[in-house]
């Protein structure tokens, strides 16, 4: 495989990707992962809009927030 054969994710807060997607990855596979991904984010934010937000935490609210962004920005990605 060459390097060309890879693509990189988006970056968080590096400038060396670390995360590399394989372009000759089956497309059902590249699929499974980005649903996912996705499949995940969503739950997350059910979960959160099932709570009573005014008793959230400002921070926790964040870290979430920041959890479902790396999450739906891979799935997008793939």
């Amino acid at each position: 495989m060459t390097p060309d054969s890879f693509i990189p994710l988006t970056a968080i807060d590096c400038l060396i990707p670390a995360l590399l997607i394989d372009r000759n990855a089956p497309a059902d596979v590249l699929h499974a992962n980005a649903a996912a991904r996705v499949r995940a984010a969503t739950q997350l934010m059910e979960t959160l809009s099932n709570r009573d937000i005014e008793l959230a935490d400002t921070v926790d609210l964040r870290q979430i927030a920041t959890v479902a962004m790396i999450l739906l920005r891979d799935g997008c990605d793939l």
